[in-house]
């Protein structure tokens, strides 16, 4: 049986201008994607939105016949306040991770290089880059073709920052040697990409000789 991502929610970001509100500066307006993996028996969330956002979940599960105490797991694939908003859901899940931290209540085990769920068919691995703390996950053997699916936060910001490096710098990184690299490995894993605020995408080869390309030159 082929596992499922469904994306509850699709994030965004636009900046708001001085001119387009009454505030006396602009701001950002952004909202992570939230996707749901079922793998194995398994139904594992990845970045809980905003803390104000719990009934947008909520409902987005109850649609899929699912409510949250059905969740195992619980990845935020950073600390940023627009992935982690809603774990407080979650309190029946096995463990929960925000970026490389992995715990349940107060128990903190050792997270290594990667942790599998859903017997084998879940993958966390570490991409730091846009916090050095960040983690994707990847989900095997997904519908309707078998491919594997990466959801990796704000490693993509969109699938526009591919062609526009300036999209994922100016949303900030903590190191843009490490997320170039794994952007690029990230690609060469995945057939398809949920990016932390835009539609998910298909990987083609020019996007991939793109990001080759992008990490060879900061190497020369």
């Amino acid at each position: 049986m082929l596992n499922k991502v469904h994306v509850l929610a699709e994030g965004y970001s636009t900046y708001s201008t001085q001119e387009e509100n009454s505030d006396s500066k602009g701001y950002m307006l952004a909202n992570c994607s939230c996707s749901l993996v079922q793998a194995a028996g398994c139904n594992i969330i990845v970045d809980t939105m905003t803390a104000w956002d719990g009934n947008v979940i909520k409902e987005a599960l109850g649609n899929i016949g699912l409510n949250p105490q059905d969740i195992d797991f619980v990845v935020c694939t950073h600390g940023h306040s627009d992935h982690v908003g809603c774990n407080y859901l979650f309190l029946n899940a096995k463990w929960h991770f925000i970026g490389a931290c992995m715990n349940r209540a107060n128990k903190y085990p050792d997270f290594e290089e990667s942790f599998s769920m859903a017997n084998g068919e879940v993958v966390i691995i570490k991409t730091p880059g846009h916090t050095l703390s960040c983690v994707s996950v990847l989900v095997y053997n997904t519908e309707p073709n078998g491919n594997t699916v990466g959801i990796c936060g704000d490693l993509f910001e969109r699938e526009e920052d591919v062609f526009n490096e300036d999209i994922w710098l100016s949303a900030g990184s903590e190191d843009p040697k490490a997320q170039r690299r794994n952007r690029s490995k990230l690609a060469d894993m995945c057939s398809y990409i949920i990016p932390g605020h835009g539609k998910g995408f298909h990987v083609t080869e020019a996007i991939r000789n793109k990001l080759r390309s992008d990490l060879n030159g900061q190497l020369e």
